[in-house]
């Protein structure tokens, strides 16, 4: 699937590098505004892999992204685009600070989620009060690639 308009770099930024995750992404049952229950997303937990397969880092709510090097990210939607299939979250594209160290994520202005597999949350609700409150574990991978300035 081609990157959807949306989610291209916004001018004065470029790709820097992409790493790999594996992981979950995590919904809780509870109730909506008007009373209807139904799976909410709480955050993604996983792993971030360099291009020779090497654990870099991890991804986890916030969300933030933070390399082994204790370099750290946080990231806010800018726009989304359907990933290539129902089960699949969507492809994202965020601005993004740094919060940690210096290193790796520290000259990191925003990110791009793509290639998506999986993770999104059942299409089946979760039923009524009887289930509030129970957590369930999307398995997803997906592409980030890690934007900067020019």
């Amino acid at each position: 699937m081609a990157l959807p308009a949306a989610l291209k770099a916004p001018d004065g930024e470029r790709a820097a590098f992409a790493w790999h995750a594996v992981g979950v992404q995590i919904y809780e049952c509870r109730a909506g505004e008007k009373g209807d229950w139904g799976w909410q997303f709480v955050a993604p937990e996983a792993e971030l892999y360099g291009p020779g397969g090497e654990k870099v880092g991890t991804h986890g709510a916030g969300p933030n992204w933070t390399a082994l090097d204790g370099s750290k990210t946080l990231g806010t939607v800018k726009a989304r685009a359907n990933g290539q299939r129902e089960a699949d979250i969507p492809w994202l594209l965020l601005s993004a600070k740094s919060a940690g160290t210096a290193g790796k994520m520290a000259s990191v202005t925003g990110v791009q989620r793509i290639n998506t597999v999986g993770g999104n949350a059942p299409a089946k609700g979760c039923g009524a009060a009887a289930d509030g409150g129970k957590r369930i574990r999307q398995g997803y991978s997906a592409d980030y690639v890690f934007l900067i300035t020019r």
